[in-house]
């Protein structure tokens, strides 16, 4: 398995990779409670951190729905979290054009899951040498990120993250088939599995979910032995601009850290991971 910084974190290491934070920048009040709040938790456990949070959400089911603060004013923001708290940073990028300006504040950049096969975007991202996540299609096989992972090696990419966050099952849903997270990690990339995505159920004016089967499937994707575990967590998820119906409570991230923690120490101790 590859090992690599992520600033003052690693990825790939036997201890689980944490990304987590608002799923997008509403404020800079926000990010930097939610930061500070998981930057304690993960010390406390000795759990490499990394914040989340996207500066502009360009895949909303609606068009009146929010998609962000203005561009300059919401980077800042990011970037402000990285510089005061000293925590890496990532965020999501859409086009070509916001790769560099996204690579100024962030230590990630992540391609979100409908753009994964987007060959100039991976390849743009790549080149900046910051880490990349890329989320697995809802619509992709686990063994067709093989070629994911090579459209980002060829353009000189040397930090690359997989994430799973659900397969699409019919419509209006989605299924984890916990088989692609060792399939993934066959490639030899750190992998996540996103735990809140993954509950989602797409369509409508709004997309809703099940928060309840957060925990229970974190408990088995850590348990196949990924590499870390992704979640957004905000402190009213009700009243949140973006996922309200799945983003977990701020107040549960310690409880949810410490079952992830306990599954994966009993896979290291069997030697599974």
């Amino acid at each position: 398995m590859k090992r690599f910084a992520i600033g003052g974190a690693e990825a790939g290491s036997k201890r689980l990779l944490i990304v987590a934070g608002p799923c997008v920048v509403e404020s800079a009040d926000l990010c930097l409670r939610v930061a500070t709040h998981l930057k304690s938790l993960c010390a406390a456990r000795d759990l490499p951190f990394v914040f989340k949070a996207s500066y502009a959400k360009a895949n909303r089911s609606s068009g009146r729905s929010f998609q962000g603060l203005p561009r300059h004013e919401a980077l800042e923001i990011l970037g402000r979290v990285r510089r005061e708290l000293q925590v890496p940073v990532l965020t999501d990028v859409h086009e070509e054009d916001e790769v560099a300006a996204a690579a100024q504040v962030a230590d990630v950049l992540q391609i979100p899951a409908f753009l994964s096969r987007q060959t100039a975007l991976l390849q743009a991202a790549a080149r900046t040498g910051r880490a990349v996540n890329v989320k697995k299609g809802q619509f992709m096989a686990p063994d067709d990120m093989r070629q994911v992972v090579e459209k980002l090696t060829q353009a000189g990419g040397e930090k690359i993250l997989l994430t799973e966050r659900g397969t699409t099952f019919g419509y209006h849903d989605l299924v984890v088939d916990m088989r692609g997270l060792v399939v993934m990690r066959d490639l030899g990339w750190p992998v996540l599995f996103d735990a809140t995505h993954s509950l989602q159920r797409p369509g409508g004016e709004v997309t809703g979910g099940e928060r309840r089967f957060a925990v229970p499937l974190m408990r088995a994707a850590v348990a196949c032995g990924v590499d870390g575990v992704f979640f957004e967590t905000h402190p009213d998820p009700a009243h949140a601009q973006s996922d309200a119906a799945t983003q977990l409570p701020l107040v549960e991230a310690e409880a949810f850290l410490d079952e992830a923690l306990v599954v994966h120490e009993r896979v290291r101790n069997l030697g599974h991971a």
